[in-house]
């Protein structure tokens, strides 16, 4: 079976950046560049994929989305440096940016594919992804921190998470939640999101949502108006099934903006995916990576493995084509 890694990009990159006290030869913070580059080519020595995607977030891509929830993702604390440097606020911010820019410069330079769309979010992308045609019988492998993904787990699809170290398919998804990837998006609409500042249904955290709905561990797709009748008609005096049924208007909005089942993505930028996949460059530009490497002091470290394996994928793409 071939394998497909999907990168959650914006969320290794700020793991990244956070933690890798790297610094350019002028003394500026690099981690964000260096410790992302790093963290691909580990992942990529341990999980030997045949193809990469990296999908970032675009510009604004929460807009939709707080259209629904206007407080959507409000309340987050900006992302800062775990460390003390002698940059100001400003400065670092700009720091910030200027790595992100510097790195999809980087990845540019990689047989990588990378999206990023204004107004959508990298969730959307990554599932439409997942699901493409281009990669039926495949398998997929969604890197990323964020549960959201969960949802996704099926035959062909699992989640990593690297923080947490762990490895999430459709079967360990419903051992450890008693909740079916397939229903995973109802269930957390009801429990809300603290993460994304989504209120849930009071009293009504995943593990109770599992305890009184143990329907939702099947594969059967449940509808919000299949669990609105089963706690109206249930016999019971549990306050969660009067809850979950006057806060419908709660569950559904929660839904909309939690579900990656069908991507919120438009017809124009899902054929700009399937457009990248079917006419996919393959180039791999070494001398001029590791140039810009030398420019931005990278100092000595062996990237052997990385340029291995993306020589492997542009050979493999390049034989493909003829």
């Amino acid at each position: 079976m071939k394998r497909l890694m999907i990168v959650d990009a914006l969320n290794m990159y700020f793991r990244a950046y956070i933690v890798d006290p790297s610094l350019s030869t002028n003394g500026q913070p690099l981690g964000g560049v260096k410790g992302f580059i790093k963290i691909l080519q580990k992942l990529s020595r341990d999980l030997k994929p045949d193809l990469i995607a990296i999908c970032w977030d675009g510009p604004g891509g929460s807009r939709k989305r707080r259209q629904i929830v206007k407080e959507y993702k409000e309340g987050r604390k900006p992302i800062r440096l775990n460390r003390e440097t002698d940059l100001s606020e400003n400065e670092e911010l700009e720091n910030k940016i200027w790595q992100q820019t510097r790195l999809i410069e980087y990845l540019n330079q990689l047989p990588v594919p990378q999206f990023m769309f204004p107004e959508v979010e990298a969730d959307d992308v990554i599932a439409y992804v997942a699901h493409s045609h281009h990669f039926e019988g495949w398998q997929k492998i969604i890197v990323s921190s964020d549960k959201d993904f969960l949802q996704l787990c099926d035959d062909e699809t699992v989640l990593f998470r690297p923080i947490q170290k762990k490895v999430h398919n459709k079967n360990n998804v419903v051992e450890e939640y008693g909740i079916h990837p397939t229903n995973f998006a109802l269930a957390r609409a009801i429990a809300g999101d603290k993460s994304d500042n989504l209120k849930g249904v009071p009293g009504a955290g995943l593990p109770t949502v599992q305890k009184r709905l143990p329907f939702l561990s099947e594969a059967k797709e449940y509808s919000i108006q299949e669990v609105m009748d089963y706690c109206e008609n249930i016999d019971s005096k549990v306050l969660f099934f009067d809850r979950v049924t006057s806060h419908r208007g709660l569950i559904t909005k929660n839904y909309k903006l939690m579900q990656l089942y069908d991507p919120a993505l438009s017809l124009q930028s899902r054929k700009r995916v399937d457009y990248v996949f079917e006419n996919l460059g393959y180039e791999f530009n070494k001398t001029e990576m590791i140039k810009m490497m030398a420019e931005d002091g990278f100092g000595v470290y062996n990237w052997n493995d990385l340029f291995a394996i993306m020589n492997r994928i542009s050979v493999d793409k390049a034989l493909k084509t003829h």
